[in-house]
């Protein structure tokens, strides 16, 4: 799952980064003189206090029904259809106008990251093999023109994911598990009659709908919580289109959509509360308003002209400067759920080689790259290994192989250098460092890499590549091979919260793509492979949890990876909003479905 949007030169960020480092030092003092707005409680205009929805519910009991939800962004949605859409927010949008089988739990932190039934009447009944998953629909479940849901609608909506040349872009997690040898030409080529041709889906009648696994997953379920698992009705499917006006089975519809303008959603009244246990639909509209300036952005949410950022991927450095100063009580600090790191394709001499790949981790200043994005606070806690803190197995820096937090935190040159001998380097070597040049973070944290490598004589170039085109970039290893990239800087949350929901598309094998690749390291290792194969096929929660730590083992042992930081972020919430919280189940995000407004801004 990847996050979107960082902005403002990277002087600008660095001096910002120490503003705000200073600011946050002060606050953790006890700072904040006189000014309520500037402490950790609440504020004379409303505002909660610092961090109050992180990991807990702020301002519930002043929930009231009705008035338009006001969503900022700097990037629309990669696609509103639930089948195409892989940016983590839009999953959390979609909850507005699509449900599924199973989702996750509207309850802040870790529990936010739990299955609870949706479409369902219960979460599965599952066969002693792993292998066979049935489900029942509720009653008075209905699209937006009142029409039953019906379990052919599910299937429908699932069978879509096989139209990859249609409907490219979302996860795939169901089309690989159910039908893993490809057999399946998906809706649009299927010659059965009714288009429902899967045979690993059955569907007896209209209420129950039954899955076959070829093989066991034990996470199967979390993959029916994804949106990509929405149904879609046959009807109604647009193909290509669909993401410009999807059709709802939620509480809200589309009533217009300017891609990279805005986008309302007003009320079904075809929904029915009693059949959704989940969502609570508070507000009456929904609007988002999409900015080219993230900046811009920031500014109108400060003025309270909007009540949250879509893209939750934090605010920018002036914004979130300004913010930490003045209005400090309408701060939240979560812990992201994605991991920044670098990374070491092998296809690159001479990161072929572990020992020169370790060489750049102990040659690396992790104080300075914590501080390249953001400090402490606002970029979170230096990273010690591969694996969220969200996600089961994660011992957080507990597990720190390489004293990356402790002795090490400002590099080991020493230790480098005598790993760059090994490695027959003696001298150093040249590389190319890749980054995206929409990101200026990442830039500034390139710029970082370059001076502390430097000190053991790796000189680094850096290339700033165009950042809409990842996926043909370093997403193609001929490409990383033809340019040279040696160390790519990215980042990765999990696509649901587990060790194959974060790591299977980045460490696994048969994840190597000629286009579109996250194997970035180009791994091919047996013993990690038959991990993940053994977690699948492991059903009981404490045995993956323990697999999950050997694959993390795994992968940090052959230094295919210098993680930068357990990411945090400053992320802001207006005034007006009511039972406001973040969830584990979207990457420390604010959980959007049942977010409302207060009694008097509901009103207005």
């Amino acid at each position: 799952m990847t996050s979107q949007r960082t902005s403002g030169r990277r002087k600008q960020a660095m001096a910002a980064a120490a503003v705000v480092a200073a600011l946050l030092a002060t606050a953790a003092c006890g700072g904040g003189g006189g000014n309520d707005d500037n402490d950790g409680g609440g504020s004379k205009n409303g505002a909660a206090g610092f961090d109050a929805a992180n990991n807990k519910v702020a301002q519930a009991e002043q929930v009231k029904k009705g008035g338009t939800l006001k969503f900022a962004a700097a990037q629309d949605a990669d696609s509103w259809d639930t089948t195409r859409g892989y940016y983590g927010f839009m999953w959390n949008f979609s909850r507005y106008y699509a449900r599924q089988l199973v989702t996750n739990k509207t309850e802040p932190g870790k529990p936010g990251a739990e299955i609870t039934p949706d479409l369902a009447t219960a979460v599965a009944e599952v066969s002693d093999d792993g292998k066979t998953y049935t489900y029942t629909l509720r009653d008075g479940v209905t699209w937006e023109d009142g029409k039953p849901i019906t379990s052919k609608d599910v299937k429908y909506g699932i069978e879509r994911q096989w139209a990859q040349d249609v409907l490219a872009g979302g996860p795939v997690y169901l089309k690989d598990v159910l039908d893993p040898e490809g057999e399946y030409p998906g809706p649009y080529k299927d010659k059965a009659a009714d288009k429902l041709g899967l045979k690993a889906i059955e569907t007896p009648d209209d209420k129950t709908i039954v899955f076959k696994l070829p093989k066991a997953n034990s996470d199967f379920e979390e993959m029916l919580a994804l949106t990509s698992a929405s149904p879609v009705r046959q009807d109604m499917d647009t193909k290509s289109k669909y993401g410009l006006k999807p059709f709802s089975s939620g509480p809200y519809k589309f009533e217009s959509y300017e891609p990279g303008k805005s986008l309302t959603l007003t009320r079904n009244t075809n929904w029915d509360q009693a059949s959704d246990p989940v969502r609570k639909a508070y507000p009456d509209k929904i609007t988002v308003n999409f900015f080219t300036n993230a900046n811009d952005m920031d500014a109108r949410l400060i003025n309270g002209d909007f009540d949250l950022d879509l893209n939750q991927t934090g605010m920018s450095p002036q914004g979130r400067t300004t913010a930490l100063k003045e209005h400090k009580a309408n701060l939240d600090n979560p812990v992201s759920g994605y991991i920044r790191y670098a990374v070491f394709p092998q296809s690159v001499k001479p990161f072929d080689n572990e020992a020169c790949r370790k060489a750049v981790i102990y040659g690396a200043d992790h104080v300075s790259l914590q501080n390249a994005r953001g400090g402490p606070i606002a970029g979170g806690d230096i990273g010690t290994n591969m694996l969220p803190p969200s996600v089961p197995g994660s011992e957080g820096q507990a597990y720190d192989p390489y004293k990356l937090a402790t002795d090490n935190k400002s590099g080991n040159v020493d230790e480098a250098k005598k790993l760059l001998a090994e490695c027959g380097q003696p001298n150093g070597f040249k590389t190319t460092i890749a980054v995206r040049n929409n990101k200026p973070v990442e830039v500034a944290t390139a710029e970082s890499l370059q001076a502390s490598l430097k000190k053991i004589g790796i000189d680094a170039e850096i290339d700033q590549y165009d950042g809409s085109q990842t996926a043909g970039i370093i997403g193609s290893p001929s490409n990383v091979e033809k340019k040279g990239y040696g160390i790519i800087i990215m980042g990765w949350g999990p696509d649901f919260p587990s060790v194959q929901g974060f790591g299977l598309p980045l460490w696994d094998s048969s994840y190597i793509l000629d286009s579109g690749n996250n194997n970035y390291a180009l791994i091919d290792d047996k013993a990690i492979d038959g991990l993940f194969d053994d977690y699948v096929n492991t059903l009981d929660d404490a045995g993956k949890t323990e697999i999950a730590k050997e694959i993390n083992h795994a992968v940090m042992e052959g230094g295919y990876y210098l993680p930068f930081v357990f990411e945090k972020f400053i992320n802001w919430r207006s005034d007006r909003l009511a039972n406001v919280y973040t969830s584990d189940g979207y990457s420390g995000m604010y959980d959007f479905v049942n977010l409302g407004l207060k009694s008097s801004a509901a009103a207005e």
